[in-house]
């Protein structure tokens, strides 16, 4: 058995040896393709993360905490990291953004009102005020453009803006651009971490669709400037 091994380990140097010149170049360059690919895959399994995520917590103390619509799951996370902030005396007031209505036409702010004393008590519950979007709003951005004039209206020099982890890089791109848009706010972005995107992602099929997903729109996002 040793022998015949030696024996094939012997036809493939003589059938490499007299390739022609061409084919042995075109055979180290997909050998080199191949290992460049696994790198880099190997490194978006490894690191694909930090791509997404950018937690920028704010120095200290804001006006308000901006709270971004997500999933249910997200959500939940999302509102616990921001009273969080109200607990610890990091923020003011948390500005919750929500549909104006549900699917059925139910207002949406007394129902987000009743869970917020429910789960975190009348005192913490009576900090929240409520951004309410349109049926037209459908993305970071348009939801950003949506909220600003009730930061404006409520004077809010200072936000920090509250979302799942895998969020935060694009969001903070977009969310700075209020910034530019009103020179008195400063905002910093602070991400939670989301049940629906455990690590390592690869490993499981919700944070890998999550990943793609996320990583696509962070992308159009750069090209589309």
């Amino acid at each position: 058995m040793q022998a015949e091994g030696e024996a094939i380990r012997e036809l493939e140097r003589e059938t490499l040896f007299h390739m022609p010149k061409s084919a042995r170049r075109v055979l180290r360059a997909l050998v080199w393709l191949f290992t460049v690919a696994a790198v880099i895959v190997l490194c978006f399994l490894l690191w694909g993360q930090a791509l997404l995520i950018a937690n920028d917590p704010p120095p200290g103390h804001v006006d308000a905490a901006i709270v971004l619509q997500g999933s249910i799951v997200g959500e939940t996370a999302r509102v616990a990291g921001a009273v969080n902030l109200l607990k610890q005396g990091s923020a003011d007031r948390m500005l919750l953004s929500v549909p104006h209505e549900s699917y059925w036409g139910q207002s949406i702010p007394p129902v987000a009102r009743a869970y917020l004393e429910r789960n975190f008590g009348p005192d913490l519950a009576a900090r929240v005020d409520f951004g309410e979007t349109g049926p037209d709003v459908n993305s970071t951005l348009q939801e950003m453009q949506a909220l600003l004039p009730c930061i404006e209206e409520h004077h809010w020099r200072s936000i920090v803006v509250v979302t799942s982890n895998y969020h935060t890089r694009r969001a903070g791109r977009i969310w700075r651009e209020v910034s530019k848009l009103d020179p008195n706010i400063r905002v910093w972005i602070e991400g939670v971490a989301d049940p629906e995107f455990p690590q390592p992602w690869w490993r499981h099929r919700q944070s890998a669709k999550i990943f793609v997903t996320e990583s696509t729109k962070l992308w159009w996002s750069l090209l589309a400037r």
